[in-house]
């Protein structure tokens, strides 16, 4: 009986540790941390890409237009690379959840990916000295680069739409 009388006096103690609930990450947190992990995650898997010959531009693209020396073409590069990718995602994923939260859906997250990857490869393609325009590369670097994009995409968009329809559940209830 000592004991339950001990622990209805923890509970009743706020200042407890353990009593103290955590407050949960807001919407545009969630976007934030979605936006660089996502960036990470898929730049990652675009330079595993480049390095199974699928396409001809690696994440280090990025660091291209700036001469920083010959080591922006190895892995070290790439690696800072698909950090720096990562948070400009950042950007991206606060344009999506500042646009677009309030739509459910896989499809407009997809069209968002394939509006980024044209972004890229079309209007940003002159900044980057050692990509080709899009008619000349490979078939293989156009597919495999709009898939990776796409799929970025539908992670950004989906996750944010996800995070903001709950949070506004959790408010109502």
């Amino acid at each position: 009986m000592a004991v339950k009388e001990e622990d209805k006096k923890k509970k009743d103690q706020p200042d407890l540790e353990q009593n103290k609930k955590e407050e949960p990450m807001s919407v545009m947190g969630k976007s934030i941390v979605t936006g660089f992990i996502g960036g990470v995650f898929w730049s990652a898997l675009a330079y595993l890409a480049y390095i199974l010959n699928f396409t001809e531009v690696s994440p280090n693209l990025i660091l291209q237009p700036f001469a920083l020396g010959n080591w922006k073409d190895g892995v070290v590069g790439n690696v800072i690379s698909i950090i720096i990718i990562g948070i400009i995602s950042i950007g991206a994923a606060l344009v999506y959840y500042a646009i677009l939260r309030r739509f459910d859906g896989v499809w407009l997250g997809l069209a968002y990916g394939v509006a980024l990857w044209a972004l890229v490869f079309f209007v940003l393609n002159p900044i980057f000295p050692n990509v080709e325009t899009v008619l000349e590369l490979s078939r293989g670097t156009i597919v495999t680069t709009i898939c990776l994009y796409i799929l970025y995409g539908v992670f950004i968009g989906y996750s944010i739409s996800f995070d903001y329809k709950e949070f506004n559940t959790r408010l109502e209830s």
